[in-house]
């Protein structure tokens, strides 16, 4: 049977295929349109923080050239889908019709089978590359910063190598020396945990049993937000801390101050003690309300005096009322040995007797009873 060509075709049939190319044609123009607009917006919007790292910016490349990619894809699949539905929808008469008989388009299969293929292909290589240049070791790498996270319900403990030598510092504070290369050594001590700087724009699982690693150099000074981007538990909202990035000569003096202080943590900027007074021959003692504030306290907490709401713990007001030091004392240091009614154990960690000086325990002590004793 010879094929039926244009000519031959009924005059009928001709004019419902030059109806379909006629409607066909504005739907391209919108299409195309929408895509250009689409793609604008996208580039105008500003989805991340500002950029600290020297990855941030190959980073933040490769999400624009996914979403100049991207955008087109779904303007095209989303104009089909509508053209279809409004084209061949049903019309009233023909709800007991069967539709009609349509012979697939091998061209057409070969087409959009090849193309998102070549497009998912060179966006992968292209992903690669930048992963692979963002985790190359710097040529100096013996002036490589080695830090040591690790993850538990619910706070982050950051360990130092001790410039004294001895046992590592470790802080509830991540501070980094700015232009200088950090290796970052994740682990958990619980559940599975997600370091995320997004300011570096780098994150890894902390996954139980397993070291994982990454590498950012930071380049611009101030501080940034620390998050768990992995859900962890009823307080994974609370596991939030700061990086701070500072010059060369803070972080060395910050370090050394640390270590003389028995690798306790210090959760005041460089060159100030807890409660802001500047380190000196004699060293004031420690505020208890800065440091309640600085190591979090507040998220899970709540405290009147400190005008926190936190509910992830218990209400500090209720359950620390005429409670002695040593209870209080307990409470910090090993907060699963009495439980509050209505919660869980594991939600506190345990790790303050470690991150916390004695004399920072004592004031924070202290601080408690005299703000709970009404």
């Amino acid at each position: 049977m010879e094929e039926t060509t244009e000519t031959q075709r009924p005059a009928s049939e001709t004019v419902r295929v030059a109806d379909r190319k006629a409607s066909v044609a504005p739907l391209i123009g919108i299409a195309v349109v929408a895509s250009l607009l689409g793609i604008a917006l996208s580039l105008l919007i500003d989805w991340f923080p500002v950029s600290a790292s020297t990855q941030a910016s190959n980073i933040d490349t490769l999400y624009d050239v996914l979403i100049v990619a991207s955008v087109p894809m779904f303007v095209l699949v989303t104009s089909v889908v509508l053209y279809s539905v409004y084209r061949f929808r049903m019309r009233p008469g023909e709800e007991d019709m069967d539709g009609p008989p349509i012979h697939g388009n091998t061209r057409l299969e070969v087409i959009w089978t090849v193309i998102p293929a070549i497009l998912m292909l060179s966006l992968c290589t292209y992903a690669y590359v930048v992963l692979h240049d963002a985790e190359d070791a710097p040529a100096a790498a013996k002036s490589e910063l080695n830090v040591r996270v690790v993850g538990e319900q619910f706070t982050w403990t950051f360990f130092y190598r001790n410039p004294k030598g001895g046992r590592e510092v470790a802080s509830p504070e991540l501070y980094l020396p700015v232009d200088r290369s950090v290796r970052f050594t994740v682990q958990t001590k619980d559940v599975l945990h997600d370091f995320w700087v997004p300011a570096f724009r780098w994150k890894i699982d902390a996954v139980p049993g397993i070291d994982t690693h990454y590498r950012v150099t930071p380049i611009r000074r101030g501080t940034y937000d620390v998050v768990c981007a992995e859900l962890c538990g009823l307080g994974h909202a609370t596991m939030r801390q700061s990086a701070h990035v500072v010059t060369g000569s803070q972080f060395s003096a910050w370090l050394r101050r640390q270590a003389s202080r028995g690798g306790g943590a210090n959760p005041s900027a460089p060159g100030t003690q807890a409660g802001g007074q500047t380190a000196g021959g004699n060293a004031p003692a420690p505020n208890g309300k800065a440091l309640f504030a600085a190591n979090g306290c507040g998220g899970c907490h709540r405290l009147a005096d400190a005008g926190t709401q936190g509910g992830t713990g218990p209400d500090l007001d209720q359950v620390l009322k005429g409670k002695s030091a040593a209870f209080i004392h307990q409470s910090i240091v090993d907060p699963n040995a009495e439980i509050a009614k209505g919660y869980q154990p594991g939600i506190m960690p345990p790790n303050f007797g470690q991150t916390l000086s004695a004399s920072e325990i004592g004031a924070l002590v202290k601080y408690l009873q005299e703000a709970t004793k009404g």
